[in-house]
C-alpha cells in the first residue's frame, strides 16, 4: 500500500519531497501529499519526516 501524509501533523517543511525517487510527493494546501499512483512505497518519506506524518496505508 502506498504511504499517505496526515495533514492534521504535516508541518509542510518539504523534507520529504526531496527524498521521494518517484516525485510522488507535492504541496497541498498547506501539508504535503503524496500521490498513491506514483508511490513506490520505499519509505523514504517517513525516515526523513521530522514530525512522523507519513505512514503506509
Amino acid at each position: 500500500m502506498a504511504y499517505k501524509i496526515d495533514p492534521d501533523v504535516c508541518i509542510d517543511c518539504g523534507a520529504c519531497e526531496s527524498e521521494c525517487p518517484a516525485n510522488a510527493i507535492s504541496e497541498g494546501d498547506g501539508y504535503m501529499v503524496i500521490d498513491p499512483k506514483l508511490c513506490e512505497e520505499c519509505g523514504n518519506c517517513a525516515e526523513v519526516c521530522p514530525v512522523g506524518a507519513p505512514s503506509k496505508q
